[in-house]
């Protein structure tokens, strides 16, 4: 028996990646495991990663950004609980999606009114007072690293994985990942910042099918051994595990890196990913780069490689910052507020 029918509202796009739906995703599939039925609306990206992540089926409608809110009003209709993770909703469209219904609403910005019943704000220095007047009193809030909403497996991987970083020497496989929508063709700027100093070690790049850089990867990638092209990857857990240092997005695949204490050069690609990468930095678990200083990607590159306490030290403060456990934790404190509406709801019907 389905326990609840949950409507995730979600943004994706060239502009804003495919971030928010790749959280959504995971949370999606915690409720899932619980008995709950899920599904996605938002606009036409969505449907393109519901295809490739997941199945067409869990995209319920696609709709233009003038017409997502009556649109998900008219969806909603079908569903007991919202999610939301969209930037540009505040609490006046929560409120006229939902109508009176249960919402999460997954946050990193502390910037606008927000109609939630539960707010998830996986921040590292993320504090409750950042919230004061932004949501109802009522509300409840999971705030910091260890509530963010990851896939199961990188938990999985979490022990074997720390347990080999241990004893690693020296940097022989580098993951890059900066996100599958590629803003600016950051992917093969990095590339091309990182071969002259590359050495004998392995590249794993990771871009979504859509990417800028996809044309030039490939011509890299045939023309030089050490770089093994991964094109819309489902295998992220293995890959961030079997690699010793990432060149990686500032956005939510930093908490992925952090489980499996992987020391990471993070470029930051977006105004909202600057406060959390700062304090990733400032906590020692990775070292922030601008985008703009894809100059400084090679020398920041062979100066970690060359200092293996560096590295460790990184790797070591990185595993600090969440177990991977936050998607579980979530369901389980939603599902915790919906069920027991659902319950008067369907007596009530009866």
């Amino acid at each position: 028996m389905v326990q609840s029918r949950i409507l995730f509202v979600v943004n994706a796009g060239p502009s804003v990646g495919g971030g928010h739906f790749m959280r959504g995703l995971n949370l999606a599939r915690a409720l899932e495991a619980r008995g709950a039925a899920c599904a996605f609306v938002g606009p036409a990206a969505v449907a393109g990663l519901a295809a490739t992540f997941a199945s067409p089926e869990l995209c319920a409608g696609t709709f233009a950004d003038a017409d997502l809110i009556a649109g998900a009003a008219a969806l909603a209709t079908h569903y007991d609980a919202l999610v939301f993770d969209h930037y540009g909703l505040d609490a006046n469209d929560h409120r006229a999606i939902a109508d009176g219904r249960p919402t999460l609403v997954v946050d990193d910005l502390a910037d606008r009114p927000l109609a939630a019943d539960l707010l998830l704000d996986a921040g590292v220095m993320r504090r409750a007072a950042d919230y004061d007047g932004l949501v109802p009193p009522r509300a409840q809030l999971l705030l910091g690293p260890n509530h963010a909403a990851l896939s199961p497996a990188f938990a999985a991987l979490r022990d074997e994985t720390l347990a080999r970083r241990a004893t690693t020497s020296r940097v022989e496989r580098v993951l890059v990942s900066l996100g599958l929508t590629d803003v600016g063709g950051i992917t093969a700027l990095s590339i091309r910042a990182l071969l002259p100093v590359l050495g004998e070690r392995r590249l794993d790049v990771v871009v979504g099918g859509q990417a800028p850089s996809l044309p030039d990867l490939r011509a890299l990638a045939a023309a030089d051994q050490r770089l093994t092209l991964h094109v819309d990857s489902r295998d992220m857990p293995r890959l961030t595990a079997q690699a010793d240092l990432a060149v990686g997005a500032a956005g939510s695949s930093s908490w992925e890196r952090c489980v499996l204490g992987l020391p990471t050069l993070s470029l930051v690609l977006a105004d909202n990913q600057r406060e959390a990468a700062h304090a990733l930095s400032d906590l020692g678990a990775h070292r922030a780069l601008a985008s703009a200083e894809i100059d400084a990607l090679g020398s920041a590159f062979a100066a970690l490689v060359g200092d293996p306490d560096a590295w460790r030290a990184m790797s070591a403060a990185a595993a600090t910052v969440c177990d991977g456990l936050g998607a579980q934790r979530t369901a389980d404190r939603f599902l915790a507020l919906v069920s027991p509406r659902l319950g008067n709801t369907r007596a009530t019907l009866a």
